[in-house]
């Protein structure tokens, strides 16, 4: 059994050009540190991804390698790189679209 994380080890990565694939940015932040997951979410309508996703590392030597570099280019694009801001629990019930009488 798996002890939970303290800590999410986990960025936020955006501006990320469209030709690029989840597995190419897996490659890319693995000469930081080990990745454990990259979620790459994409646009239903579209077929493209959205232009960010999160990386998730499994140390967390590797997590600050990746927030330290400045900056971080791929195919000729600068990317945006954060520390990951958790969502709160539960974010989906205030989503709720609600109808209005008009």
């Amino acid at each position: 059994m798996a002890a939970p994380l303290r800590k999410s080890l986990e960025i936020f990565v955006s501006r990320i050009p469209w030709s690029l694939s989840s597995k190419e940015i897996k490659e890319y932040f693995g000469q930081f540190g080990q990745v454990k997951k990259c979620l790459l979410p994409f646009d239903k309508e579209t077929g493209f991804h959205k232009g960010f996703c999160w990386v998730g590392f499994n140390t967390e030597e590797g997590f600050q390698n990746a927030l330290q570099k400045e900056p971080h280019v791929i195919e000729g694009a600068k990317l945006q790189v954060q520390r990951n801001r958790k969502l709160p629990q539960g974010r989906r019930q205030n989503n709720k679209l609600t109808e209005s009488a008009s």
